[in-house]
């Protein structure tokens, strides 16, 4: 009778406590739900960097034509025949005369 006792109180005891690598599954648990909310996290980042990024590449273009723009501005309001055009009409200069010319040897 005590060796059936024993029995009883083993299967007992069995049934109360919880299985043995109950921490270890607790641990792959916490773990794997670290690592899913981690994925989640990354990708949320990289989809709001790659939104930034779009936003600087046209912000990038915008300036390159604008300042294409600029120059070609640039070049044409400061073309010797705009120059010479704006000398002779706004500020009456006037090439000078042949006869006035000197050369002028080193």
């Amino acid at each position: 009778m005590t060796a059936t006792r024993r029995q009883a109180s083993r299967a007992a005891s069995a049934a109360a406590a919880p299985p043995r690598g109950w921490r270890l599954l607790l641990a792959l648990l916490a773990l794997a739900l670290g690592s899913s909310f981690s994925v989640v996290y990354a990708t949320h980042e990289c989809r709001q960097l790659y939104a930034r990024l779009q936003d600087l590449e046209a912000t990038r273009w915008f300036l390159d034509e604008e300042y294409s723009r600029l120059l070609l501005e640039q070049s044409t309001w400061a073309s010797p025949h705009r120059v010479e055009q704006v000398a002779e009409r706004d500020m009456a200069m006037a090439p000078p005369a042949l006869d006035r010319l000197r050369v002028l040897e080193r």
